[in-house]
């Protein structure tokens, strides 16, 4: 049996991963970049004999909530004192914690995991190699968002002004630090595919130095200064709820006690509450949203993923109700939203749309139109306006002729002369469908009426052998 234990949690909604490792022979051992539903670690723990003694972070991450405090609180609940957070020395936290720098070392028993400064994702950011006390090289690395399978973590979550410096430390990272690491070491990086914080489209989720040496192109990039031009070439859209979740995380969130159960209400109670302030949130499918939903309700489907898109739109002190058919998507919607920050929860519409139809209350609609049926009426004398809302690149590769472009995530923070006109009908797209249905929502919001999605989006476009453009239009 291997002396040192890991196990890999991977959220593909995220595009993360966080990791148990231990020792056999002590049974000590470390959570690394926990996520805020911390049962998954309690259960992995408990079923090889664990005991949880460090909650450790790679930096203050910016596209979810920490869950060493959440781990900490329910390691307390079940007796165990002897659990401690710890992380980067210059990150400033404000909670009690170990602080961690360059050369320190912690130890499991038999295994012990030294500490890498590794800045360039963030300032404060480090990683973990790790060793068995026999051995004097590593077996592991587990490297945050300084290295990622095939790229490297983007390096403007510290603000405009930061990214080049950071992006010239992440060179210095990767080609003075990791560079030199055995060909054999394992790569563990918390960042993967599915992540905004990611400049790879890689599915894996580990490597090795051998393999990211000859394939990481950012290995190859051997000049500071090419190395800083691709890095900030590849920077994709920055979702503005990075902008807070450092400080949230530098401060340490409050403590749930565990995953929320939401509060079951009537249509007449959904109503009161917003005419309070509460906000809803329907996380149904894009064909039942579309169909019919509670007018003004963010429609983000679940599996869109939701914690990709509710942080981009949605304020962060929402009181929110959720709209949503069955038990396992109202369940799967309070993880994702509690991941990144969403904890204030009303309930929810109890026996959803139907409940609220019956008490009286109005309901909007929105066609999905097929590919054939918009074309017909683009070649009509009155056409509609075309909103395309997908990122930047996508719309810059191919385009519907004459479409607007305004990605779905910054609908809500646009000027009005950024946003269509609201006098014509508007058909709004983006690749297959669930960006539509969050960009229709949040049209809607501003007061937009004669709304139309592409079914399918662009993609049912090009398979019905429909002309495109390249370049950007706008």
């Amino acid at each position: 049996m291997s002396k040192l234990l890991v196990k890999q949690f991977v959220n593909p909604e995220l595009g993360n991963s966080s990791f148990i490792i231990a020792s056999a022979a002590s049974g000590l051992a470390a959570v690394i970049d926990p996520e805020r539903d911390v049962e998954k670690y309690l259960q992995a723990a408990q079923e090889r004999g664990l005991q949880i003694v460090y909650g450790l972070e790679t930096h203050l991450h910016a596209d979810f909530i920490s869950g060493v405090h959440e781990l900490g609180h329910a390691l307390q609940q079940s007796g165990s004192t002897d659990y401690q957070i710890a992380v980067s020395a210059a990150g400033g936290s404000l909670f009690p914690h170990l602080p961690l720098a360059e050369g320190d070392r912690i130890s499991l028993g038999d295994v012990e995991l030294e500490v890498l400064a590794t800045p360039g994702h963030s300032k404060e950011h480090i990683s973990f190699l790790a060793y068995l006390q026999d051995q004097s090289e590593p077996l592991m690395l587990f490297s945050g968002g300084s290295l990622i399978v095939g790229g490297t973590g983007r390096t403007d979550l510290h603000g405009e002004h930061n990214t080049r410096p950071l992006a010239q430390d992440l060179f210095n990272t990767l080609h003075h630090k990791l560079a030199g690491l055995p060909d054999a070491v394992v790569v563990y990086p918390t960042h993967g595919a599915g992540s905004f914080c990611n400049t790879t489209t890689s599915s894996e989720r580990a490597s090795t130095m051998a393999k990211e040496r000859q394939e990481n192109p950012f290995f190859k990039y051997d000049q500071e200064d090419l190395f800083v031009t691709e890095a900030l070439a590849h920077l994709s859209s920055f979702p503005s709820h990075y902008e807070r979740l450092p400080a949230v995380n530098r401060a340490g969130a409050r403590v749930l006690g565990g995953v929320p159960e939401l509060t079951p209400l009537s249509a007449q109670q959904v109503a009161q509450a917003l005419e309070e302030g509460a906000l809803l949130l329907d996380v149904r499918d894009s064909e039942s949203y579309l169909a019919k939903h509670i007018p003004n309700a963010y429609g983000i489907p679940v599996f869109t993923p939701l914690c990709a898109w509710a942080g981009w739109v949605i304020p962060p002190d929402a009181k929110l109700i959720i709209v949503g058919e069955a038990p396992t998507e109202r369940r799967e919607a309070v993880l994702q939203l509690i991941r990144i920050g969403y904890d204030n929860f009303v309930g929810f519409l109890e026996n959803g749309l139907t409940a609220w139809e019956a008490a009286g209350y109005p309901v909007n609609r929105v066609e999905n139109l097929g590919a054939e049926r918009l074309k017909d009426w683009l070649e009509q004398a009155s056409p509609p306006e075309i909103l395309d809302v997908r990122f930047k690149h996508e719309f810059q590769a191919n385009r519907l002729a004459g479409a607007q472009h305004l990605e779905a995530g910054w609908l809500p923070h646009a000027s009005p002369e950024q946003l269509p006109a609201k006098d014509s009908p508007l058909v709004v797209h983006c690749k297959a469908g669930s960006r539509s249905t969050v960009a229709i929502s949040l049209l809607e919001r501003q007061g937009y009426q004669n709304l139309y999605m592409l079914r399918d989006g662009i993609q049912a476009w090009m398979m019905a052998g429909y002309e495109t453009v390249k370049g950007s239009h706008n």
